[in-house]
C-alpha cells in the first residue's frame, strides 16, 4: 500500500500502521518467488520407541510469508522475525520466514495462488489492507474475532481504534492484526520555500493555497525546480489511486463508496473538483514532465532523486518516504530532517475537519488453509505486542498502529513520526469492498487521461461508464 506503496514499511504507519500503502511495503526477505511451502522442511514424525509414553514430539514449524523486495536476509522484516523468534517462549515451535520475492503487484497474485491450497498456504501471511477484503471475500483468510476477545491488548486501547477499520472486511469481521500504517501529506523543501518568499512553516488551509504556492515556485525558483509532484499515471498503480485521487476526492467531503446505500458513487461534484485540481496542475505546467511521472519509477524519481537534489518543491506522498534517506536507505540524505517539512493536506476549501489523509498499511493474518492456526495466533500476539511492534517500526521507519508505541520516546524522537501519526486523527480508508481493486484500476486510467490532456468532465463520464460496467447499474449512485 509502500502502496500505493506499500512498504512493511512503507500507518502509525501513523499510528501508522494503518496500515502503509499503496501504499506502504510489507518488508523483505530471501525467497525467489517459490510458493511458501516449497522450501519448508517438514518436521520429522515422532519415532515410536516401543514405549507408548516415550514418543518424542516433533517441533511444529510456523511459516510466515511476506514480500521480499530483493533485500533478502538484510531486509527489515526478515531480521525482525529472526530476532523476535529467538525470544519467543514457546520452544515447541519453530518460526520460519518463507518470503516471496516479487514486485508488489506480483506478490498479490502469487500469494493468492498460495492461499488456495493447504499444501502451499503459510500459517501467517502479511496482508496489505488494500487486498485484505478481497482475500477475505474469496475465503482465503480466517476471521479472528473470537480470538481477539481473549486478547487484552485489542480491547484496552493499546491499538489505535481508527486503525482497526483497515483489517475489518465488508462482512464486519476482523481478518488480521495491523502492524504498521501510513499517512499522507505534503512534503516540501524549506530551502526552496525560503528562497521564493514562502513560509518555512507551511500549513496551507485550502487547495487554492497549495496551487498558489506552486505558482509562486514556478515563477521564482527557476526552470530546473518542479513546483509540485503527484502520482498521475497507470504505471504507478495504487499510488495514483490513493495518494493522488483519493486524497483529493476525500478532501472534498465525497467518498468512493456510499456505505448507507451500498453503492459506488460515479457522479458527484467531488469527483469533478478532484479532477479539476489535477487538470490545473497539468494545464499550468506545475508538475513534472510527463515522461518522468507516467512510468513505474516515478515515485523513486521524485523521492530518491528530485527531492534530495533540490529539484522538487512540493510532493504529495506518504510518510514512509524518509526511509529512503536513512543511512541504510536507498538514497542516504542526512540533512533531510532539516531540509524537509511535512504539511497536512488541507480539505478543498478548508471545511471541517480542515485536513485529510488516507491511511493504508499491513497486517498479519491467518490463512483459512493454515495448518497450525492456534500456534499462529499465539505467535501473532507475541510478535505484535508493544515491545516487538516498537522494534519493527523503529527499524523500518514506519508508523505504528499501537497508541502506546506512538507515545514512546524511542518512537517519537524519530524525525516526522510524531507529526505523521498525528495526521491519522482524520484518516480515511479505502472501501472494504471486493470490487475496489477493479475500481482502482479505472481511477488510474481516469487520472492519467486528465494529466495527458483529456477534459476533466469527459474523463469523469468515461469513469462512470467503466465503473458501472464493473459493479452493475444497480450498485452505482449519482449525486
Amino acid at each position: 500500500m509502500k502502496d500505493a506503496k506499500r512498504k512493511w514499511g512503507l500507518l502509525p504507519a501513523a499510528l501508522l500502521l494503518v496500515l502503509a500503502v499503496g501504499c506502504s511495503s510489507s518488508g523483505s526477505s530471501t525467497s525467489s518467488g517459490s510458493s511458501p511451502k516449497e522450501t519448508d522442511s517438514k518436521p520429522a514424525p515422532a519415532k515410536d520407541s516401543g514405549d507408548k509414553g516415550a514418543a518424542t514430539t516433533a517441533k511444529k514449524t510456523i511459516t510466515i510469508t511476506y514480500r521480499d523486495d530483493g533485500s533478502g536476509e538484510k531486509g527489515t522484516l526478515y531480521k525482525w522475525i529472526k530476532d523476535i523468534s529467538t525470544e519467543y517462549p514457546n520452544k515447541d515451535v519453530e518460526i520460519k520466514p518463507t518470503p516471496i520475492q516479487a514486485s508488489e503487484g506480483d506478490y498479490f497474485a502469487k500469494i493468492a495462488l498460495a492461499l488456495k491450497s493447504k499444501d502451499t498456504a503459510p500459517d501467517i501471511v502479511t496482508e496489505d489492507t488494500f487486498m485484505l477484503n478481497s482475500d477475505a471475500s474469496a475465503g482465503f483468510l480466517e476471521p479472528i474475532d473470537d480470538r481477539l476477545k481473549g486478547w487484552e491488548d485489542w480491547s484496552n486501547g493499546s491499538f489505535i481504534e481508527a486503525m482497526k477499520k483497515g483489517v475489518t472486511a465488508s462482512d464486519g469481521k476482523v481478518y488480521g492484526v495491523p502492524y504498521n500504517t501510513d499517512s499522507r501529506g505534503l512534503w516540501y523543501n524549506k530551502e526552496i520555500f525560503k528562497k521564493v518568499g514562502l513560509p518555512e512553516d507551511w500549513k496551507p488551509k485550502s487547495w487554492d493555497e497549495v496551487l498558489n504556492a506552486a505558482r509562486t515556485i514556478k515563477d521564482k525558483a527557476g526552470s530546473d525546480v518542479v513546483p509540485m509532484w503527484m502520482n498521475l499515471g497507470k504505471a504507478t498503480g495504487e499510488a495514483t489511486s490513493m495518494q493522488t485521487y483519493e486524497m483529493l476526492l476525500y478532501g472534498t467531503g465525497e467518498r468512493l463508496y456510499d456505505d448507507a446505500s451500498k453503492k459506488w458513487i460515479v457522479k458527484s461534484q467531488g469527483i469533478n473538483d478532484a479532477l479539476t485540481f489535477i487538470e490545473t496542475i497539468s494545464k499550468e505546467k506545475l508538475g513534472p514532465p510527463l515522461s518522468k511521472v507516467l512510468n513505474g519509477q516515478a515515485g523513486n524519481t521524485a523521492n530518491r532523486e528530485y527531492l534530495p537534489k533540490g529539484k522538487l518543491a512540493i510532493s504529495l506522498d506518504g510518510s514512509w518516504i524518509t526511509g529512503n534517506y536513512l543511512d541504510n536507505g536507498a538514497a542516504p540524505w542526512p540533512e533531510y530532517k532539516d531540509v524537509l517539512g511535512f504539511a497536512p493536506m488541507p480539505t478543498s476549501k478548508g471545511q471541517a475537519p480542515g485536513t485529510i489523509t488516507l491511511a493504508g498499511g499491513w497486517a498479519l493474518s491467518i490463512p483459512s488453509n493454515a495448518q497450525h492456526k492456534d500456534e499462529a495466533w499465539d505467535f501473532i500476539k507475541f510478535a505484535l505486542n508493544k515491545e516487538n511492534t516498537k522494534k519493527l517500526v523503529i527499524s523500518s521507519g514506519n508508523i505504528t498502529v499501537r497508541a502506546d508505541v506512538a507515545k514512546d520516546p524511542e518512537y517519537t524522537k524519530m524525525p516526522f513520526n510524531e507529526i505523521a501519526t498525528e495526521y491519522l486523527k482524520n484518516a480515511e480508508f479505502r472501501p472494504a469492498q471486493d470490487k475496489y481493486p477493479e475500481v482502482s484500476t479505472q481511477i488510474q486510467t481516469m487520472v492519467e487521461t486528465v494529466a495527458t490532456g483529456t477534459k476533466a468532465e469527459d474523463a469523469a463520464k468515461k469513469y462512470a461508464q467503466d465503473v458501472t460496467r464493473i459493479v452493475g447499474q444497480n450498485h452505482t449512485l449519482e449525486k
